[in-house]
């Protein structure tokens, strides 16, 4: 049951990441257009809006795969001076409270794209309308908090923690 759960999650996490490189692409490719053009004297318009939005895609897109493989910071001052089972419970607990604040911050912008809808709110030059890429960055949430919960999840009852397997799990 949790390997089906898994492998439906890494694939979540694959598209997640595939979209959150698009995203850089897309974020490289408007500034070096920008620069060029700067210097030959016509530069990008809305650059800056195509860029900030990008970069929502960018970070939340990858954010999963980063949990997946463990690239986000982690403080291990006393890990050597703890038991192992403490450890291991340490970090059920933080994957499930990583869990509840990406789910927080994908509710939170959820509710902000209602109001973005409402007041038709939109980026300050070419007026990319905020709520898609609202939505994108909630799906995005949504996708790294099933992804750490179920990390947490496979912690307590496995023992396996997927950032240090490397075989059908790996990204």
């Amino acid at each position: 049951m949790l390997s089906a759960i898994r492998k439906l999650a890494n694939g979540l996490i694959r598209i997640a990441a595939i979209i959150g490189s698009v995203g850089l692409l897309v974020e490289v490719g408007v500034i070096l257009y920008d620069v060029v053009g700067r210097f030959f004297g016509a530069p990008l318009g809305g650059a800056q809006d195509i860029s900030q939005m990008s970069m929502v895609i960018l970070v939340f897109g990858g954010m999963a795969v980063c949990d997946k493989v463990g690239g986000h910071i982690s403080v291990d001052v006393f890990e050597r001076s703890f038991p192992d089972w403490l450890n291991r419970w340490i970090d059920v607990f933080a994957a499930f409270l990583g869990a509840v604040i990406f789910a927080g911050i994908a509710w939170s912008v959820y509710e902000s794209s209602k109001l973005s809808l409402m007041l038709n709110l939109a980026t300050n030059v070419i007026y990319l309308p905020k709520a898609y890429f609202q939505w994108a960055l909630s799906v995005f949430a949504v996708i790294t908090a099933l992804g750490m919960a179920l990390r947490g999840v496979e912690l307590a009852l496995t023992g396996r923690d997927v950032r240090q397997s490397h075989g059908e799990s790996s990204v």
